[in-house]
């Protein structure tokens, strides 16, 4: 690969850089010692949060992994399970933290070939109350997940049987701003259905770091005390927290254009004779070829033309973000058709 040149990067919507807009809004915000309560530019962000949810309180942690751990290892509690799906992030990416650190045992459930949930099968996970048997406390819904989007019946139905069954749920909204954007549907409507959600200002809103997690006030202030136990406790990341207000302010309708993109690059792939579609939404595209060549071998292909993706669960994935622009997508869409 050619270095001196750019490389149109879709390995990940983590890779995206902040713009000279977000850059600027940095180096002028206002700071404190957040530790202390007094970063002025946290405290605009953790309101910011508070209104587009409709939730009490929020916390800006340090990322998705330490907001899920929070939420989830304060609800669930110490020798409890979470139900989730096998494919789900706290599962698979999150390298055991909630059984080492969170006492927190995850138990997945049936989901569907993409990774969502079936409510319908939860009822098979009721039980009778035994002294030896963990408690299952709390449901975790990862919207979206692989780029798919839950129905917004699907996390009512996983909503109710919580609630009928004395049990929480916690929502793993990394990319939830990308649901928001594809449906329509307000983040207030989703968050009415999970007692804590967490979302990500990196990834595809382009902040360097941190996440949101929100949840009522008095989950918040025990939320507060786990993430200065985990030393989550941050001095003066005002300045981060300025990127995070400029990416919620500047960065959300625009996550269309890489939803776009992605349905442009679909197309090709189906059209291209040689890839199969193995999973699509939102801004993420998973394909395998079916022509008798192996994931490397694709891999291998666009990466000679400055062109980077991963392999993820046994398929080519790509992920359009805001560093990915038309006349890149033009090249992926040539190389497609060059393979």
């Amino acid at each position: 690969m050619n270095f001196m040149k750019m490389a149109i990067d879709l390995r990940s919507d983590t890779f995206t850089l902040p713009s000279q807009g977000m850059r600027d809004a940095i180096a002028k915000a206002p700071v404190g010692d957040d530790v202390y309560g007094e970063d002025p530019s946290v405290r605009k962000l953790e309101e910011l949060a508070c209104e587009l949810t409709g939730m009490e309180a929020s916390l800006f942690v340090s990322s998705g992994c330490m907001g899920n751990l929070i939420g989830i290892a304060l609800q669930a509690g110490r020798g409890c399970e979470v139900l989730c799906a096998k494919e789900s992030h706290i599962v698979c990416h999150e390298i055991g933290a909630l059984a080492s650190l969170g006492a927190t045992q995850p138990t997945t459930v049936p989901s569907t070939a993409e990774g969502l949930i079936i409510p319908s099968a939860l009822a098979s996970f009721k039980r009778a109350y035994s002294y030896d048997m963990a408690d299952r406390s709390l449901i975790e819904v990862e919207n979206t997940t692989s780029g798919l989007v839950y129905p917004l019946e699907d996390v009512k139905a996983i909503w109710a049987f919580a609630n009928g069954n004395g049990m929480a749920v916690h929502t793993d909204g990394a990319r939830i701003f990308n649901a928001v954007v594809e449906t329509g549907i307000p983040l207030s409507t989703w968050a009415k259905y999970t007692d804590t959600l967490t979302f990500c200002l990196s990834k595809g809103l382009g902040a360097p770091m941190g996440s949101m997690l929100c949840g009522s006030a008095a989950f918040i202030e025990r939320a507060r005390r786990m993430r200065k136990l985990l030393g989550g406790g941050m001095r003066q990341i005002g300045f981060m927290a300025a990127a995070g207000i400029y990416a919620l302010e500047h960065n959300v309708e625009r996550l269309a254009d890489d939803h776009s993109r992605a349905r442009r690059v679909r197309q090709a792939l189906e059209e291209s004779g040689w890839a199969r579609i193995t999973r699509f939404g939102t801004s993420m595209v998973f394909f395998t070829p079916a022509d008798g060549r192996t994931n490397q071998d694709v891999i291998d292909f666009f990466k000679k033309r400055d062109i980077l993706f991963a392999e993820d669960a046994g398929f080519c994935r790509m992920v359009f973000s805001l560093n990915v622009d038309d006349r890149m997508t033009d090249e992926v869409v040539k190389a497609i058709k060059e393979f």
